[in-house]
């Protein structure tokens, strides 16, 4: 039996391995090599993916002076976190993931120092740019979903909530960065933007190159689903099938409307309240910064209350920050407000995905991440046109107002969703069935490598 470190509810961290197999001791996420090398690269990559998302709309809109040609490229990008999500989870569990990243890296270079390239020649043309922005963004789902799956087979069960909280900051960062220095970019050149992107994507192929880690997917159980509409099947019924896990996803796609309402809403406010663009700017500077904070503190309160126990309380906390929003008396005020909003954010967003990597065995970790993924970018959708429609109707105050009732029953839904002696009780016995899981992959990983060493071959092979 593998002797586990009981904690709080779910918090279980598995010791040592069993007798016989390799004792491999958990090094500090500073110093796991292959770990580095995947948040290194993965921020390279995202940080060129900022900086090309604002260099398209620039390029368009200088090169055309069509506002309808710019938001047909935007457009193109974002038409694949709708259509290309399921079908990329499903292939990346199919896949290896190392070489799924290497390839969807290369392709990503191709795509930018194409548009440098007409850039530079000044033949800049509207379907290639679309076609090039539709296909870079569904590189970099499958990318996301790839090493989103990757960091489970580097990082130690006990070190994940770190290595979460350590990805969405550097999401938070490349957020920060990347469109101020895609803006300053192409004010030097055109070009410059994508050039940069072209020479990231490539730095971050180089750093995939160093991964020692074997990073293939789990061969799939006998009789498991062969085609891609049967896989794509059994991740929704994976999905669906976990009564918690469902609740949470609901719960986050729920919220990320409200979040939508709250973005048009600063817009709104600021300009209501003589602000300026500049503002605006600083505002959502402010609040990228606070979320970044968030998910760099997000561990400790993990370690302290558990992912259920954060779940109600990130909820409680928006349900009585929201409305606050309301009577706000200025700028300052809301400013405040909307950055303890995001810092929440920040640990929610961890929570989340931390909660979906513990309950999702790695064999489905594509395809679960993928419809995780789906649901946040449909609410989004959802939640921009209804921040549209909604503060065309009525005042700013009456939006808020709507958006800080809504998030009290949110609430009222999470504390009914997680905070039950129930819920407990259904957790602990999930925790009980995931360590079962783990420990048979662990089981299965370490003979693997045995066999591997023994017969004198590299595990990489």
């Amino acid at each position: 039996m593998v002797p586990v470190a009981r904690g709080r509810d779910d918090a279980v961290t598995v010791l040592e391995p069993p007798p016989g197999r390799p004792a491999r001791r958990a090094a500090r996420l500073t110093r796991n090599r292959d770990f580095l090398l995947l948040w290194t690269g993965s921020g390279l990559s995202a940080l060129g993916a900022r900086a090309t998302s604002i260099g398209y709309t620039l390029l368009v809109y200088w090169s055309t002076g069509s506002a309808t040609a710019a938001s047909l490229v935007t457009f193109a990008a974002l038409l694949p976190n709708l259509v290309a999500q399921l079908p990329a989870g499903a292939l990346v569990d199919r896949w290896n993931r190392r070489t799924t990243m290497l390839v969807c890296t290369a392709g990503r270079v191709l795509g930018a120092g194409s548009v440098a390239v007409v850039a530079l020649l000044d033949a800049v043309r509207l379907p290639h740019l679309m076609v090039v922005a539709f296909l870079e963004a569904t590189l970099g789902i499958c990318y996301a979903l790839a090493e989103r799956a990757a960091v489970c087979a580097v990082v130690p069960r006990d070190q994940l909530g770190a290595a979460t909280a350590a990805n969405e900051s550097r999401a938070n960062a490349a957020s920060i960065l990347g469109q101020p220095t895609g803006t300053v970019l192409y004010a030097a050149a055109r070009f410059a933007p994508f050039l940069f992107a072209t020479g990231v994507h490539l730095m971050s192929l180089v750093t995939l190159l160093f991964v020692r880690r074997d990073l293939r997917a789990p061969r799939p159980p006998d009789g498991a689903a062969g085609g891609l509409i049967a896989q794509i099947r059994e991740g929704v019924v994976f999905i669906w099938g976990k009564l918690y896990l469902r609740r949470a996803l609901w719960l986050f796609a729920a919220s990320n409307i409200l979040f939508q309402v709250l973005g048009l809403g600063l817009v709104v406010l600021v300009k209501d309240r003589d602000g300026t663009p500049a503002t605006v700017g600083l505002l959502l500077a402010v609040n990228s910064v606070f979320g970044m904070a968030g998910a760099m503190t997000s561990n400790a309160y993990l370690r302290r209350w558990g992912i259920r126990r954060m779940m109600v309380g990130i909820n409680v906390a928006w349900a009585v920050l929201m409305p606050l929003l309301v009577v706000a008396p200025g700028l300052a005020a809301v400013s405040v407000i909307l950055a303890l909003i995001n810092y929440g954010a920040g640990i929610g967003n961890v929570a989340g995905m931390l909660y979906l990597l513990r309950t999702t065995p790695d064999e489905l970790r594509g395809r679960a991440g993928s419809i995780f993924t789906l649901l946040s970018s449909g609410a989004n959708s959802i939640g921009a046109l209804f921040a549209g429609f909604l503060l065309d109707a009525v005042t700013i105050e009456m939006a808020l107002a709507v958006v800080g009732a809504t998030m009290v029953v949110i609430a009222a839904l999470a504390v009914l969703a997680f905070g039950t002696r129930t819920a407990a009780e259904a957790e602990r016995a999930e925790a009980a069935a995931e360590r079962a899981d783990a420990e048979r992959v662990a089981a299965e990983r370490a003979d693997a490598e045995l066999a591997t060493t023994a017969a004198g071959r590299d595990p990489r092979d």
